[in-house]
């Protein structure tokens, strides 16, 4: 503890309790006591404690750097890694009207499902789920709007749930407006991410407008630049205007295309691109293993089928030949042992 004390101490950061605000996805927020070098993680399992979610599903969820701006308007700044200090980048962060927040952290829509016996992570899922919709990330149509609508009435969170799933864009996080290179330089886009692709609606050169979707299997890497821009040389220290870009190469066509998208939100962008691979894999991993069970199944079963049938045959002819000895000796079991059978 007093090595980590003298490490803050070196950033001129004093170890203290300290207060932190935790927004729900209903935008209302909880009180926690922290210290001020409390990871993420740990942040994150005393918001469990306090709201009482089950403690095993706190790997479904995350905390967030969130930006509040005007109008309702909502942005996901960052996702907070477990190693990083809330308390200090919330404090360090240039960007204004920054909250923390929870959300669920899963690309794949269908996790939902792990997560239905729990009554408080199916209130957060709900509560996200309206929230999305509201802000016009998930973009549901008019007949599911009444729908869900009135299942929101009803306070019916499980069907409002089941029907949310069907919504196009339910589960995705949707990013700034930013530009791409794509169909010129400069093209104005929303990404949304989620469910093993990127949907891309681009502003074309003609004010219409053009949705791309670029699917996870057909992606096969990417990778974030720094672009910094001097703005101030005058003084000792040069001001720099942080742009970031993420580009992936994408197989189109059977050949290889860069993919360049010019966005501040690039790290968490590529944050999402890693989620989505990660779960893909841990869902092929099952089905890996699942296959293989039900391989070996099949095989046990078959062998034991063959077995029957040999022992049956096997049976069928000592019987043969136990009616030979019969009529030739009467004292037939005493000469058939154990392993006979």
């Amino acid at each position: 503890m007093l090595g980590n004390t003298e490490n803050w101490n070196t950033f001129n950061i004093a170890t203290k309790k300290a207060c932190l605000d935790i927004f729900l996805p209903n935008e209302q927020s909880i009180k926690i006591e922290i210290i001020t070098s409390d990871t993420a993680e740990r942040v994150l399992e005393v918001v469990s404690y306090k709201i009482g979610l089950c403690r095993e599903l706190l790997g479904y969820f995350g905390l967030f750097l969130i930006r509040f701006g005007k109008e309702g308007k909502l942005s996901v700044v960052k996702k907070l890694a477990d190693f990083e200090l809330p308390y200090v980048s919330l404090g360090s962060s240039e960007v204004e009207n920054c909250k923390v927040g929870l959300r669920k952290w899963y690309m794949d829509p269908s996790l939902d499902s792990m997560l239905m016996d729990c009554s408080v992570a199916v209130d957060l899922l709900y509560m996200q789920a309206i929230q999305d919709i509201e802000k016009g990330w998930a973009k549901p149509t008019e007949a599911q709007r009444q729908k869900l609508e009135a299942f929101q009435k009803e306070d019916n969170q499980t069907k409002f749930l089941e029907l949310a799933r069907e919504v196009q864009h339910y589960g995705y996080l949707q990013l700034d407006p930013c530009t791409c290179d794509y169909p010129e330089p400069g093209s104005g886009a929303v990404l949304s991410v989620g469910n093993n692709e990127i949907s891309c609606c681009i502003t074309l050169p003609d004010s219409q407008t053009q949705d791309i979707v670029f699917q996870m299997s057909r992606v096969k890497c990417w990778q974030v630049t720094f672009l910094g821009t001097p703005l101030d040389t005058d003084g000792p220290q040069t001001t720099l205007n942080q742009n970031l870009e993420l580009r992936f190469q994408y197989s189109e066509d059977s050949c290889w295309q860069w993919f360049v998208i010019y966005t501040k939100q690039a790290f968490l962008l590529s944050s999402c691109l890693k989620k989505m691979i990660s779960e893909k894999m841990v869902k092929l991993a099952a089905e890996n293993t699942e296959m293989q069970i039900e391989v070996l199944e099949q095989s046990k079963s078959k062998k034991y089928h063959i077995q029957q049938s040999q022992q049956k045959d096997y049976s069928s002819f000592l019987s043969r030949k136990s009616k030979i000895k019969i009529a030739k000796d009467d004292c037939v079991f005493g000469n058939i042992k154990e392993e006979d059978l």
